[in-house]
């Protein structure tokens, strides 16, 4: 896959992960964290870039250690060489079904405690970071679809646990700095702008998982069954 197209890619996972009802609720918490402080302007704009650098750095680190495992194992290295690419067509394939909502896994929820968002807010804006790696280790079944399911096999095929990973974490962080600027700017639309991103979330998941299902097909038959498919 071209590295640009992959990069967008991770980009769009980040983004899709962002705007589902899960990450969605945690990035709604964190635009309420960042713009506490909604007077200061500059505060406010430096909260929306260390949470997502706190975001990014979390994706980044889980990445490494699993790219570097896998990759550096003798097995699992043969295998991704020589079977990616089918496992790759199962997983597009089970992604796709849960974007779908037609299977449906249940993974622990997390959000932090009143205490905790106000221990963040004393530690000063330094906070936003420490608040964006924990939402980033609050993985619901969408968001550990996107990222194990398909933003870590782009990183193997890579072989760089950092790139893609860290596109992906801008992408989840994209809403809360689009606010955070909104905020600091002193827009109006920023309610208009929430309830917008809430309507096109359904049609973004379902178009990306019938999107995910259709190339799964298309590895599965053409690298599991050898059946050659010409795309014109």
């Amino acid at each position: 896959m071209d590295l640009s197209l992959t990069a967008v890619t991770a980009l769009w996972l980040g983004i899709l992960c962002s705007i589902s009802p899960c990450p969605l609720a945690t990035n709604v918490a964190a635009i309420s964290f960042v713009s506490f402080h909604v007077t200061n302007r500059k505060r406010v704009l430096l909260s929306g870039v260390l949470y997502t650098l706190g975001r990014s750095t979390v994706y980044v680190v889980i990445s490494i250690l699993v790219v570097q495992a896998m990759v550096n194992t003798p097995l699992l290295s043969n295998f991704l060489q020589n079977d990616f690419n089918k496992i790759m067509g199962i997983l597009l394939i089970l992604v796709g079904l849960i974007l779908l909502d037609i299977w449906k896994i249940n993974l622990p929820g997390f959000s932090p405690s009143q205490g905790l968002q106000e221990r963040l807010d004393r530690s000063g804006v330094i906070g936003s970071f420490f608040l964006g790696g924990l939402f980033a280790l609050a993985f619901c079944p969408v968001s550990a679809a996107l990222f194990f399911g398909s933003l870590i096999p782009l990183a193997v095929q890579a072989r760089s646990g950092i790139g893609y990973p860290l596109v992906f974490g801008i992408g989840t962080a994209l809403p809360v700095m689009v606010f955070a600027v909104l905020i600091a700017l002193g827009s109006r639309y920023v309610t208009r702008i929430y309830h917008g991103i809430t309507r096109i979330e359904v049609f973004a998941k379902r178009a990306t998982g019938v999107i995910f299902i259709v190339i799964g097909l298309y590895y599965v038959l053409t690298y599991i069954f050898e059946i050659p498919i010409e795309i014109l």
